[in-house]
């Protein structure tokens, strides 16, 4: 089984990190950044057009 994973980049700190997409709210809710606390829509974290289109397939 193939883990899928949804790459994001905090607009404010820098921070890259990866989570699996199921943990996540929807790409237009509000989402804060595990490492400064920026709080933005979540697809402001979305790192790729990619990583996007894999996050809306499980939302």
């Amino acid at each position: 089984m193939v883990e899928t994973f949804v790459r994001l980049l905090c607009p404010e700190c820098g921070k890259n990190w990866e989570e699996n997409p199921t943990d996540l709210t929807g790409h237009r809710e509000q989402f804060s950044c595990p490492n400064c606390h920026a709080t933005r829509r979540l697809v402001e974290f979305v790192r790729t057009e990619h990583d996007l289109e894999t996050l809306k397939q499980f939302q």
